[in-house]
């Protein structure tokens, strides 16, 4: 089932980022961050235990939001479940009246599949780049952008 997240999930969301961020395939997120931005996120829950989840961050006033931490537990690859939170997350960005949506990953041709294109890194605005100091690739980040209108 896909939910919006809420602060009992919180450890079990970090515990599943934070997987992927030990492999370098996105950034860890601390709990304080998670508990603060807890509004961004769905989660697929099966059984009390989530085992998918993506954020959908709004960037302040230029009407751009991006997806970000999508992660999905490898024994549930495969199976929809990363594809269905993105609609989740572009559905929300349309409610909200966001007229695009960006992100940075190593899977382009995943998101691809749902209309986003590649974009140079550097036409996106200052502002994205704050989190990446925490990022252990800063400042040679070689993810790929990508964006999506809406």
């Amino acid at each position: 089932m896909i939910k919006k997240a809420n602060i009992k999930d919180v450890k079990q969301l970090q515990r599943l980022i934070n997987c992927f961020a030990d492999k370098n395939l996105m950034i860890a997120r601390s709990l304080n961050e998670l508990y603060e931005n807890i509004r961004d996120f769905w989660v697929y829950e099966e059984r009390g235990k989530i085992l998918g989840c993506a954020g959908l961050h709004v960037i302040g006033w230029q009407n751009l939001a991006e997806i970000k931490s999508l992660a999905v537990d490898k024994r549930k690859h495969r199976k929809g479940i990363g594809s269905s939170l993105i609609l989740k997350c572009l559905e929300e960005a349309k409610g909200l009246g966001v007229k695009q949506v960006f992100c940075l990953t190593y899977s382009p041709k995943f998101f691809m599949r749902f209309g986003f294109k590649r974009i140079d890194k550097a036409k996106l605005p200052h502002k994205i780049w704050i989190e990446c100091c925490n990022c252990p690739k800063f400042p040679g980040c070689d993810e790929i952008a990508l964006i999506k209108k809406i």
